[in-house]
């Protein structure tokens, strides 16, 4: 196999929302930046698997890099999410008292909060908490008001910093895992991907879960991952009125607890609980984790209905051992290895920070940072079809017809949409790449009716073969062999009759149909169980028939 050498000044290692935020700071200036990433997309890791909060700041232990780079990155949102077109809504957050004994733990939130610099915290009492948040339970006794925090869009974020970062000249390697760093001297020189050497003069850990393998890479063992799983409910967008700001119960040693929180695209979320595990490939969902997500969440807001979740999923938080902390500095006696490590809650808040905070370790260390006269901060947000106004919409309509054609009509993605993901400045080839990017398949029925549709896009518009399309890049392929249009709309029809419609269910024909080859795991990743009601197959395929009759069939090889 033939190898490609490059040559960069500093590579980073992880493509979530730590590592491509320390990127697109870094193309700020006039320095050479190459970004590596194992998987197929940005973002597929604990980026796209948390509670989507911007923290305040008041939990963090003061002195600590957690609360001040929360603080910090709190400050910077506004602004960085501005420049990026990325959602981000300032709704404040609430930490609930739900016994009067417990208000005690507010006057202590808030006098941490304050010493960590966190700005208008107040504790309120219970009658002003329910005119704020009539759903909250009426056993509430008071709850503290933190007013910067927020919302925002975890995977939105880091696909904005990553094209913006490519648009500034850093060069990004997705599906290319680090498999060695060699050493000379005392310090890191390359960094090995498959078919791929990059000589450099400087490299920055950010690859989250597996940040102690990579340090190991370099003969050093300083602290060590352990994955903490968190397991969650997504909710319908039709039940998101019930809450308007993140509620969170007051805190225990281990954990914020669990947290009820709209987000930044109308639906709620609540999670997660807290589970040390060992693998980490445990993205599992189970009957006791998700019981008691559940169960804490009503006991926040009792009236959430459980009939309306549209998903369960997990994600993992990398906990540093034994430091507790973020570990952000060089790697002792590797002056040219940064790490940032460790990126628990509230890593998310913190990005923009620790973005700051790793340019600056490496120009103390030797980088020489130049501002470079043609950056541009500014990436447009891409157009959402939804958000329009009627007028808006049909000016579209005329330019592009596709901009008329529904594919998911549970968030209304057009295909224009999707055309637009695919070929954006960062490379979007599978189906969660599309999701993350666009939403379809995000709504109540987890793709069930736009799932195919979208393969057939990815299909054509990159020239892939659909047995190669994939969910999530690896093996997690979504057809079993070759097909024609008509398997996959039969495919569709079977799929989605199946009132579970859960793509990780393997019990379909290996005939060239779609037989959700994902795999188990996906069920810890999302994939959910949809809800189609009353639906049987045969109004199914009558719906489906109908769209294709309403779009004038199969044009363009359209399911």
């Amino acid at each position: 196999m033939q190898v490609r050498r490059l040559a960069a000044d500093v590579v980073v290692i992880g493509a979530g929302v730590v590592g491509t935020g320390i990127a697109r700071e870094l193309s700020r200036y006039d320095v050479r930046v190459v970004l590596v990433e194992k998987r197929a997309d940005v973002a597929f890791g604990t980026t796209k698997a948390n509670t989507a909060l911007v923290h305040a700041g008041y939990d963090a232990d003061p002195g600590t890099l957690k609360a001040r780079l929360n603080v910090r990155g709190n400050a910077l949102y506004p602004k960085v999410c501005a420049e990026l077109g990325v959602s981000y809504k300032n709704t404040g957050s609430l930490v609930v008292a739900l016994a009067e004994e417990q208000t005690v733990h507010l006057h202590e939130l808030r006098a941490r909060g304050e010493t960590n610099g966190v700005p208008g915290l107040e504790v309120i009492p219970r009658e002003r908490v329910l005119a704020i948040e009539p759903g909250v339970s009426p056993s509430v006794a008071a709850a503290l008001w933190a007013p910067t925090g927020g919302i925002t869009s975890p995977w939105e974020l880091a696909i904005a910093y990553a094209e913006n970062a490519v648009a500034n000249g850093v060069e990004l390697l997705l599906s290319s895992p680090v498999i060695g760093i060699d050493m000379r001297g005392g310090r890191a020189v390359s960094v090995r991907c498959p078919g791929v050497v990059i000589y450099t003069q400087f490299v920055v850990n950010a690859a989250g879960i597996w940040a102690d393998d990579i340090e190991r890479m370099i003969n050093r063992d300083d602290f060590e991952i352990t994955p903490r799983r968190g397991e969650y409910y997504l909710f319908d967008r039709r039940v998101g009125h019930l809450v308007s700001r993140p509620l969170f119960p007051v805190p225990s040693q281990a954990t914020k607890g669990i947290v009820v929180a709209p987000t930044v695209d109308g639906n709620l979320i609540a999670g997660p609980n807290a589970l040390l595990v060992g693998d980490k490939g445990d993205l599992a969902t189970t009957a006791a984790g998700l019981a008691e997500v559940i169960d804490g969440a009503r006991k926040l807001v009792p009236g959430l209905p459980v009939r309306e979740s549209i998903t369960n999923f997990a994600g993992l938080r990398a906990v540093a051992v034994p430091v507790g902390d973020f570990v952000i500095g060089a790697s002792p006696g590797v002056p040219n290895f940064v790490n940032a490590a460790g990126i628990q809650s509230p890593g998310l808040t913190a990005a923009p920070a620790i973005a700051e905070a790793v340019r600056d370790i490496l120009a103390d260390a030797g980088l020489v940072l130049v501002e470079k006269p043609t950056f541009n901060p500014v990436r447009e947000r891409p157009t959402r079809f939804s958000e329009l106004g009627r007028d808006e919409q049909s000016a579209l309509i005329e330019k592009n017809p596709l901009w008329g054609h529904i594919i998911c009509r549970c968030e209304t993605v057009t295909e224009a949409e999707i055309v637009e993901a695919l070929h954006r400045p960062v490379p979007c080839t599978t189906l969660d790449g599309v999701k993350f990017r666009t939403r379809a398949g995000a709504g109540r029925c987890q793709g069930g009716f736009c799932g195919p549709r979208v393969v057939d896009i990815i299909h054509r518009e990159l020239d892939t073969p659909m047995e190669h399309v994939t969910k999530k890049g690896g093996g997690s392929y979504i057809l079993s062999g070759p097909s024609k249009g008509p398997l996959l709309e039969q495919a569709a029809c079977r799929c989605l009759a199946d009132a579970g419609c859960n793509a990780a269910r393997d019990d379909g024909p290996d005939d060239g149909q779609v037989t959700g080859r994902a795999g188990a795991e996906d069920v810890g990743e999302g994939v959910g169980r949809g809800d189609h009601g009353n639906l049987g197959e045969q109004d199914v395929c009558r719906i489906e028939t109908r769209e294709r009759e309403e779009v004038g069939g199969h044009a363009h090889g359209r399911v």
